[in-house]
C-alpha cells in the first residue's frame, strides 16, 4: 500500500493502527517525552507535565517507564 507516496507494508499499517488505538486509551495523567531518542512515559502532576524550576527542563523523577521505539523529539 502507498500512503503519501511512501510504500507501507501491512505490518507497518497494523503497528500504526495499534499506536492510534493506544492514543485513544492513553490516561490523561500520563504523557510521553522524547529524551535523546528514549521515549519516556511520564506522570503528570495536577494535570501538567512537571518541569525543573532551575532549568525549565522536564523533571526526570517523573519517568515511570521507557518504551523502546526509535524516536526523535527535534523540531522540523
Amino acid at each position: 500500500m502507498t500512503v503519501k507516496n511512501i510504500e507501507v507494508t501491512p505490518e507497518e499499517l497494523k503497528a500504526i493502527k495499534r499506536l492510534q488505538n493506544a492514543a485513544k486509551n492513553f490516561p490523561k495523567t500520563l504523557w510521553l517525552f522524547s529524551a535523546s531518542g528514549t521515549l519516556c512515559v511520564m506522570k503528570k502532576e495536577n494535570g501538567s507535565p512537571v518541569m525543573l524550576h532551575n532549568t525549565g527542563g522536564v523533571d526526570p523523577d517523573y519517568i515511570i517507564d521507557t518504551i523502546k521505539i526509535e524516536n526523535d523529539g527535534g523540531d522540523w
